[in-house]
């Protein structure tokens, strides 16, 4: 089976992501995405998706149309890992992980990509990675979008 990079996106007027019950990352107005790194991920893959990230057009212009980027809006992002994203669910009832990356690979890849956000621009925040984060999303629309590397 092939896996690939996913995004899960959401337009959000505020987020936070809180670990041992510190708050870790905190956002306003922007975007809260989880990064679900696949075991065949690179460099050019996190490129991709980084560009396509802030300039996907996901937020309302004057006449209420999307029509806005995350850099139109000078907007936050707030990357949270999430593994669980590359769950697969197609056989049994129990998620298989055998698409996500090598947590160290995986997370070398997911501080490349943060790092790569933050270079358009964005000021960016994130949880840890690996741990067991707590994460609060006030979704603005509701508006959440799904985003393969490879669609």
């Amino acid at each position: 089976m092939y896996h690939v990079m996913r995004l899960l996106i959401q337009r959000v007027n505020k987020a936070q992501v809180t670990v041992e019950n510190k708050i870790v990352g905190k956002i306003q107005q922007g975007l809260c995405v989880f990064v679900g790194i696949a075991a065949n991920d690179t460099a050019a893959v996190l490129e991709k998706m980084a560009n396509k990230l802030v300039q996907l057009r996901i937020f309302e212009d004057p006449a209420g149309k999307m029509n806005l980027s995350l850099l139109d809006v000078a907007g936050q992002a707030l990357l949270v890992s999430q593994f669980t994203l590359l769950a697969d669910c197609s056989k049994g009832r129990r998620p298989a992980f055998i698409g996500a990356g090598d947590p160290q690979k995986a997370e070398e890849l997911y501080k490349h990509f943060c790092k790569m956000v933050a270079a358009t621009g964005i000021a960016v925040q994130t949880g840890i990675f690996a741990a067991d984060m707590t994460v609060l999303i006030e979704n603005d629309g509701p508006c959440t979008f799904w985003l393969d590397s490879e669609k």
